[in-house]
C-alpha cells in the first residue's frame, strides 16, 4: 500500500509497549508504518519490573507452564536444562527475553514497518495540527498518533506515606522503597541487626523478604532458615489483616484439578456480559453464581461456597480468623495437593478466568458495577495472583526462625516515634528504625506528578474514570477527555484501571487488550 508512513509514538518501552508495538506491526498488513518507542531505561522491552540486571532473587509469580504469551516462546529461548514447566523463572531472565524480542522487532520488522527505540524521556505533548508534537530529552517530533504507556508514573504520596517522609527527614529514620531491587540490596548492608518494618504484605513484600535474608547470605536447608548474621534482627511486614497471599498449585497435575469445564467457562462469559448491564448487587450475584458451579463440582459439595463469596464481597479476607502463620501453612498444604477449601478453589478458578474477564469487561457499564467487580478482583488477588510455593515455604521458615513476624496493623497502630516507627498489634509493640514501602500507589488522576500526564490532565485531555479515579478510556484505549474521545491519543496499562480490569499481569501486555488497541489506532474510523 503506497503513501507516507503512519507515524506513531509510544511513550514507554516496557513489556506493555513491546506488546503494543508487536500488535501494531502485525496489524499493519503492508501499510507503511513507523513506530518510535521512547524510554530512557535500557535495554528496551523489559521495563523496571523485569530489568535484566536486577537480582535473580526476584521471581516471576507465574510458572513456566502457564507463560503462554503470543509470539516466540520463552521456554524455547531458555537452555534445555532450564525448562522445568513447574519452575518460576527469575524476572531478570524474562526481561532479557523481552529485550531480545524488541531487538528482533527492530532488526526484522514486517514489510513496510520501521521500529526504533529512542533512549529519551518524554517531557511534554501538545496538539500540532491534526496530530501531536512530542517533546523529549532528544528533541521535538510530530506524530499522527501517540500511545501513552506510562507503567507506574510518579504520583503524590498518600497521607500516611507523606507523613512518614517528613518524619524520616526530621528524625534520621530510614524510609526506603521496595524497588529497584538492587538499590534495596545495597541499602540493606547497613541494616544488620536492626528491626525493619515493611508496609504491605503482597508479592512485593515477598521480594523484599528474599532480598533482606537470602540476599544477605542466609540459606534454607531442610525447611529451616540458616542465618548468615548479616540480616536484620527482625523483619515486620504488616497490612490491615496481616494475612499472607496463598501460593499457586505446585505442579501442573495439581493445577489441573481446578480447571473449569468448557461449558462452565462459556457460562461465566455469558454471566459477565449480563453483569455488565446490571446494577452492582445483581451483577455480582451473576458472577458468584458462575463461580459456584465449577467449585461445587471440584469440591464435591457446595457447602460454604456462597457464604465465603458473600464475605469476600463485603470484606475481602474477613473469612480468616486463624493466626497468620497458620493461614500460610494451610495455603502451602493446599498448593502441595492437600484438600482445598472453598476460598482456595474459588481463587484458582478466578485465576483461570482472567483472560475472559479482561475480554468481556465493558467500561461503559455503571460506575458502581465496575467498582464492585474491580474491588472483587483486587481482593481475590491474594489467592489468584499468589506466589510460587517455594517462596511461601521460605516465608514459613523465616517465621519459624523468629526473623519475620507478620503483623495486622493500620494507622494509628503504626506510630512515628523518635528514630523510627512503633507498630502495635494486640498487646505487643515493636519499634523499627527502617521502614520499607512495598505498596503500589493507586492509579489516580488527581495525584499524578508525572510531567507528561499531569500536563495532559491540566489541559483537559485526561479525565477521571468515574468508578476508580484513574484515567478514563474506552475499551480500545482511546483517551476520553472533557469533550469526548481525544483524536490520536490512546493509553494502555494500570493507569486506566476501571476502564480496563486486571491489568497487572504480563499476559495482559500481550493479549486481546493490545490487539484491540492496534485495531483502533490503525483504523480509527
Amino acid at each position: 500500500m503506497a503513501g507516507d508512513p503512519l507515524h506513531i509514538a509510544l511513550t514507554g518501552a516496557g513489556p506493555r509497549a513491546l506488546g503494543a508495538a508487536e500488535a501494531l506491526a502485525a496489524g499493519a498488513r503492508g501499510r507503511p508504518l513507523s513506530l518510535d518507542l521512547y524510554d530512557p531505561q535500557q535495554p528496551g522491552g523489559a521495563g523496571p519490573n523485569f530489568d535484566p540486571a536486577q537480582s535473580p532473587l526476584c521471581l516471576l509469580n507465574t510458572p513456566l507452564r502457564n507463560l503462554d504469551l503470543p509470539g516466540a516462546a520463552f521456554r524455547d529461548w531458555l537452555p534445555a536444562d532450564r525448562r522445568d514447566p513447574d519452575s518460576f523463572p527469575p524476572r531478570s531472565e524474562i526481561g532479557a527475553w523481552l529485550a531480545a524480542r524488541l531487538a528482533a522487532l527492530i532488526a526484522h520488522p514486517p514489510p513496510g514497518v520501521s521500529v526504533q527505540l529512542i533512549p529519551a524521556r518524554v517531557t511534554g505533548l501538545e496538539r500540532a495540527g491534526r496530530g501531536w508534537r512530542l517533546s523529549s530529552t532528544a528533541g521535538a517530533t510530530d506524530y499522527a498518533h501517540v500511545a501513552l504507556i506510562p507503567g507506574q508514573p510518579q504520583t503524590a504520596p498518600d497521607d500516611q506515606l507523606a507523613a512518614w517522609q517528613r518524619h524520616a527527614g526530621a528524625s534520621g529514620a530510614t524510609l526506603a522503597p521496595a524497588y529497584p531491587a538492587n538499590a534495596l540490596l545495597q541499602s540493606a548492608r547497613a541494616w544488620t541487626g536492626r528491626t525493619v518494618a515493611i508496609r504491605g504484605l503482597g508479592l512485593s513484600t515477598l521480594d523484599v523478604l528474599r532480598l533482606l535474608t537470602l540476599g544477605a547470605g542466609g540459606r534454607l536447608k531442610a525447611g529451616r532458615y540458616l542465618p548468615s548474621g548479616r540480616e536484620p534482627a527482625r523483619i515486620l511486614p504488616f497490612s490491615r489483616d496481616g494475612l499472607p497471599p496463598w501460593p499457586k498449585p505446585e505442579t501442573a497435575a495439581i493445577d489441573r484439578r481446578f480447571d473449569p469445564l468448557r461449558a462452565e467457562t462459556a457460562a461465566f462469559r455469558q454471566a459477565l456480559a449480563q453483569a455488565m448491564t446490571d446494577s452492582p448487587g445483581p451483577a455480582m450475584e451473576r458472577i458468584c453464581a458462575a463461580l459456584i458451579v465449577p467449585a461445587r463440582r471440584i469440591l464435591g459439595t457446595g457447602e460454604g461456597l456462597r457464604a465465603w463469596l458473600e464475605a469476600e464481597r463485603d470484606s475481602p479476607g474477613s473469612q480468616e480468623t486463624r493466626p497468620a502463620a497458620e493461614v500460610l501453612r494451610h495455603g502451602i498444604a493446599m498448593a502441595e495437593g492437600g484438600a482445598p477449601d472453598p476460598g482456595y478453589t474459588l481463587g484458582q478458578i478466578w485465576r483461570k478466568w482472567q483472560s475472559g474477564l479482561r475480554e468481556g469487561f465493558d467500561p461503559s457499564a455503571r460506575p458502581e458495577t465496575i467498582r464492585a467487580l474491580n474491588d472483587f478482583d483486587e481482593g481475590m488477588k491474594r489467592i489468584s495472583y499468589g506466589p510460587p510455593v517455594c517462596i511461601a515455604r521460605e516465608l514459613d521458615a523465616l517465621l519459624r526462625a523468629g526473623i519475620v513476624t507478620l503483623c495486622a496493623a493500620d494507622d494509628p497502630e503504626v506510630e512515628t516515634v523518635p528514630g523510627g516507627w512503633r507498630i502495635t498489634e494486640g498487646g505487643t509493640q515493636h519499634t523499627a528504625s527502617v521502614m520499607i514501602d512495598a505498596v503500589l500507589p493507586a492509579p489516580k488522576l488527581d495525584t499524578l506528578r508525572d510531567p507528561l500526564l499531569a500536563g495532559l490532565r491540566d489541559a483537559g485531555h485526561l479525565t477521571p474514570c468515574p468508578a476508580t479515579g484513574a484515567l478514563r478510556t474506552d475499551a480500545a484505549g482511546r483517551v476520553l477527555g472533557r469533550d469526548g474521545a481525544v483524536p490520536g491519543l490512546t493509553l494502555l496499562g494500570r493507569m486506566a484501571l476501571g476502564s480496563v480490569i486486571a491489568p497487572d499481569s504480563l499476559h495482559d501486555c500481550f493479549g486481546e487488550t493490545t490487539r484491540r488497541h492496534a485495531r483502533a489506532v490503525l483504523d480509527p474510523d
